[in-house]
């Protein structure tokens, strides 16, 4: 399918105008590109929506009284979460003769996908009793994940600590501190090193298990002095978690740390109640929040009439709660895997080797991938991705992403794909994952695109014929 002599479908106009605002930000004040970077979301939304509401009848009327025709309140933040609408995507669509929609995930409360996935992963802490009213949710994260943790955690009683890699975009960091989390950035290194953000995170729960654990024992002490804690007991508690840490940094018995320091709001004056490690990557109840809403979702707003779901993968939570969902709905609906830069989970899908190009040749610039999309890609099997049905992968570029100008490139860039394989006719669903309020330093920053050698070029979708 040619699509070189196709006008300007690849930039909207919301697009457009975050560039060009982005651009009058760089001799701004840190106060001043937030609120540049949260009225440029508002203004995006907004013509987004109007523009696709009266065009398409994949706008859903969930959220409203079918007999009234009046808006359902929600109870809460969390009710607030999920049942975000299908959008068709007009210029793809257009341009490629099937329907393109993308499930507008940008308009949950935290302004991403992951919102869904902090709600699930609190809420079985909590039953379980992992967490407590009162405790800290820690995580390593690129972003999404954290902003959503921040903006949930709240709403169960709980705080929330994030271990952030320093080269993420700063507005992720800023928005994490506006809402109240302890923010502690470091330095990008593998997973296999001790320090990588998501073991630091893990060692950030022990570290409050261990001050709750011996305030409490203070407390009963002063008390009552026969009753005691029993500390054999606890220690041993202690040393199981931390084999499970070191199983996660090197599948092995070495770099056992007992040491436990206190960061952050973690001291020992702090009246603590304990940590508990959301573990984005390895928790099941990221899948599972995708199988029991986001792949339901779908397919009731599409009536089942879909052909095809594509997304990239993270954390892989997804992408299998979604492809396994809808597969078990209808087995013929093809799912994707649209896999970025350094990424080894194309190599995975397609050839069952998890192995890419760049770590073989030893040329990989920076970590965790040679690639400016964040919160996508990774090189192992997390035990969310293993749930996924996946009938086939796309491998995407960073320059692809760009000319695509959205936040959401990587999943655009992969309905095209299936689009130009399936042809005309056929239904495709993909993630917007979140807006582009938190990519205006990297994807619409000139100066930063300039030093890539990633300044755009394209006039329409002819980047994807190369």
């Amino acid at each position: 399918m040619q699509l070189a002599h196709i006008p300007r479908v690849s930039r909207s106009s919301f697009a457009s105008l975050a560039l060009r605002l982005s651009l009058d930000m760089a001799a701004a004040t840190a106060a001043g590109a937030a609120a540049t970077a949260a009225a440029v979301s508002l203004i995006a939304c907004y013509i987004l929506l109007h523009k696709s509401r009266a065009k398409l009848s994949w706008f859903p009327t969930v959220g409203f009284s079918r007999a009234s025709g009046r808006r359902v309140r929600r109870r809460g933040l969390v009710e607030a979460i999920g049942n975000t609408p299908l959008i068709r995507i007009n210029s793809l669509s257009d341009a490629t003769g099937c329907e393109i929609l993308g499930k507008a995930e940008f308009l949950n409360p935290g302004g991403s996908v992951k919102d869904r996935v902090a709600v699930k992963i609190i809420e079985e802490a909590l039953e379980s009793g992992d967490l407590v009213y009162g405790g800290t949710v820690t995580e390593g994260s690129a972003g999404s994940t954290a902003i959503s943790l921040a903006t949930v955690a709240p709403a169960y009683g709980c705080r929330c600590h994030v271990v952030i890699p320093d080269d993420a975009a700063i507005e992720k960091s800023q928005i994490i501190e506006a809402l109240g989390a302890t923010v502690e950035r470091v330095r990008p290194v593998s997973i296999t090193h001790r320090d990588h953000f998501v073991n630091i995170a893990r060692r950030r729960a022990l570290e409050a298990n261990k001050l709750a654990a011996a305030q409490r024992e203070s407390s009963e002490k002063q008390t009552n002095g026969l009753t005691h804690v029993d500390s054999e007991m606890l220690d041993d508690k202690l040393a199981v978690m931390q084999r499970e840490s070191n199983k996660m940094q090197n599948g092995g018995p070495a770099h056992v740390n007992t040491e436990f320091s206190h960061c952050g709001k973690c001291d020992v004056n702090s009246d603590s109640k304990g940590g508990f490690f959301a573990d984005q990557f390895e928790n099941l109840a990221n899948y599972r929040a995708h199988y029991e809403c986001t792949g339901p979702e779908i397919w009731k707003q599409t009536k089942g009439n879909l052909h095809a779901f594509v997304a990239a993968a993270g954390t892989g939570g997804t992408i299998a709660g979604v492809s396994r969902y809808l597969k078990e709905k209808n087995r013929s609906i093809k799912c994707f895997l649209m896999d970025p830069p350094g990424s080894g989970l194309f190599n995975k899908v397609t050839r069952g080797v998890m192995y890419t190009k760049e770590e073989a040749e030893g040329k990989r610039l920076k970590n965790p991938f040679d690639t400016i999309t964040e919160g996508i890609g990774i090189n192992r099997v997390t035990k969310n991705f293993m749930m996924a049905e996946l009938d086939g992968a796309y491998r995407g570029s960073d320059r692809e992403a760009v000319e695509m100008s959205s936040s959401s490139a990587m999943n655009c860039v992969g309905a095209v794909r299936v689009a130009q394989d399936l042809g005309p006719g056929h239904t495709i669903v993909t993630i917007l994952c979140d807006s582009g309020m938190r990519h205006l330093s990297k994807f619409f920053n000139e100066q930063y695109l300039a030093d890539h050698g990633l300044t755009p070029t394209a006039t329409g979708l002819e980047f994807l014929d190369k």
